[in-house]
């Protein structure tokens, strides 16, 4: 009977630890940010660098980043490539997602890619995101502590626009949402959000749709806050 209740918390944590896992890769597996944070952490932990938060707030202000080209794609890389206003984070971002300005972080590096067609997440982190040493460079970061993710279309469509933020904020005390949750916005999803998003943003013929190499513009980049 003794051995009976001291295997008993070691039965309970199991079987709160599986729940927990079963619980995440559902969530992953039904947004595309939280699967191209997903592939991100993977990758990381591959190289024995430590798995970064996925923090909403910041998510959120990934997909408000991006809504910020207005489908401009040409902006993203190349000649033109541009980048929103750094003061838009606490202007514009931070409000539309209901994050508390005065918990912003320092932005430690920025991932922006824009391409013609639907990519899956794992394809647009390995072959997009991760198209030279400043791509790596950035994710390898030792000064990362946090990551968020956006991704949307434009008009329901084409151009589809990705992108990951990275910070050196505290969890629980940076990028923190008024009522503790940050604002769905449509259309788009974001990550850490624990929100069903394909079914309500992508179309579901998304995952047959081919792949041309030659078809996107991609480009990667870190800057401050």
């Amino acid at each position: 009977m003794a051995t009976s209740f001291l295997l008993l918390p070691s039965i309970l944590f199991f079987f709160a630890s599986a729940s927990a896992h079963i619980h995440y890769v559902a969530r992953v597996t039904d947004n595309p940010a939280d699967q191209l944070v997903a592939a991100l952490n993977n990758n990381r932990t591959a190289k024995k660098e430590s798995t970064l938060y996925d923090n909403p707030g910041l998510g959120c202000i990934a997909l408000q980043y991006i809504k910020a080209y207005q489908g401009d794609c040409g902006a993203v890389g190349g000649d033109g490539a541009k980048k929103p206003p750094d003061s838009q984070f606490a202007d514009t971002f931070a409000p539309n997602c209901g994050v508390t300005a005065s918990t912003l972080s320092q932005i430690t590096g920025r991932l922006v890619a824009c391409q013609s067609k639907y990519v899956e997440p794992s394809k647009v982190f390995s072959e997009i995101l991760m198209k030279d040493s400043k791509s790596l460079e950035i994710l390898y970061d030792k000064n990362h502590t946090e990551v968020g993710a956006g991704v949307t279309g434009t008009d329901g469509g084409a151009p589809y626009f990705w992108c990951v933020l990275f910070s050196n904020g505290t969890r629980n005390s940076s990028f923190t949402a008024e009522g503790g949750e940050a604002k769905i916005t449509r259309p788009g999803c974001f990550s850490g959000a624990n929100d069903v998003c394909s079914s309500a943003n992508w179309p579901r013929s998304i995952t047959q749709w081919s792949y041309i190499a030659t078809a996107f513009i991609a480009a990667a980049y870190a800057f401050g806050l």
